[in-house]
């Protein structure tokens, strides 16, 4: 884990003990085998876990006092003093009439209504995970640069091509130049014409797509602001966005892979860029909704026409 990446979770201030949960969650693939196991101990039982000294959590993780302290500073706490008030606050919350954890892995037996609900609890999880470690600061900063951006490219593949489409979509019909670019030569040869003024966003869950990472490296080298729409916020393709925003996935199985999962909080975060975009630009942005409606009008409603 770079230094960058621990200044990303950090901030300037620990987070609020409800996003502990999402940060283990989010940041346990990028950890070490110890610091895993001290992470899902705090987040399995926070309150067990808030009334053990450094050394009790090191001894029943089968860790040491540094790992203990090295996880809970990646987890954006300045020490384990603060980690362990946070743990106090969670247990807290949960006690207060949360509903527990549950796994929700989907057996290939399993009646539809049980994958419904599944589906439908890792769907909430999932989203109440992104919004919670969602950066504002870093999201407000995005939205900035694409409210005033000349030409906004979106690379993505896969899943996230998707994703792309969907947000590229929604700023044209505010009247914003965006394309999303799916066939990674175009996406690079696009990317060049990009200069300073302009803003690139790149989506890809694993962080490490080399599709996705090249152009965005093309459009920084050319001075567009660039934004990373990532659930790995140590992944090769952070080391070319001005911006971070990191999503939460729920955990992958043979029946849900994480491209379904992904793409739940990649959703998520697209439409929160979008809609402080279209708050910023509103003068401009309801006009040229409005008037997208009533083109389409008619092809809803044939009679009227």
């Amino acid at each position: 884990m770079t230094s960058e990446v621990k200044e990303i979770f950090s901030g300037d201030s620990p987070p609020a003990p409800a996003a502990l949960a999402a940060k283990v969650r989010t940041l346990a693939p990028s950890m070490t085998r110890s610091m895993q196991r001290v992470a899902e101990a705090v987040a399995g039982d926070p309150a067990g876990c808030a009334a053990l000294t450094v050394t009790g959590l090191a001894e029943l993780t089968g860790t040491s006092e540094a790992t203990v302290v090295r996880t809970a500073r990646l987890l954006g706490y300045p020490g384990y003093r603060d980690l362990r008030l946070a743990l106090a606050g969670l247990a807290a919350h949960q006690e207060s009439g949360r509903a527990p954890s549950v796994t929700a892995d989907i057996a290939v037996d399993d009646p539809i209504a049980d994958v419904v609900a599944k589906l439908a609890y890792d769907e909430q999880q999932t989203l109440a995970d992104t919004a919670a470690g969602l950066d504002t600061v870093q999201l407000g900063a995005a939205v900035a640069a694409a409210s005033g951006a000349r030409r906004i490219d979106i690379y993505g593949v896969g899943a996230s091509s998707l994703v792309g489409q969907d947000l590229a979509q929604k700023l044209l019909r505010i009247g914003l130049i965006a394309h999303a670019h799916m066939d990674p030569h175009l996406a690079v040869t696009n990317a060049v014409q990009l200069r300073s003024g302009d803003v690139a966003i790149a989506i890809t869950h694993s962080g490490s797509t080399s599709d996705v990472i090249e152009p965005l490296r093309v459009a920084f080298d050319h001075g567009a602001t660039t934004v990373a729409i990532t659930g790995r916020p140590d992944g090769p393709v952070t080391q070319y966005a001005d911006h971070v925003l990191t999503t939460s996935t729920a955990r992958e199985s043979e029946l849900r892979p994480a491209a379904m999962s992904s793409r739940t909080s990649q959703l998520l975060v697209v439409d929160c860029l979008f809609i402080g975009v279209a708050q910023r630009t509103y003068e401009t942005a309801a006009p040229a909704l409005a008037a997208s409606y009533e083109a389409l009008a008619h092809r809803h409603n044939p009679r009227t026409r």
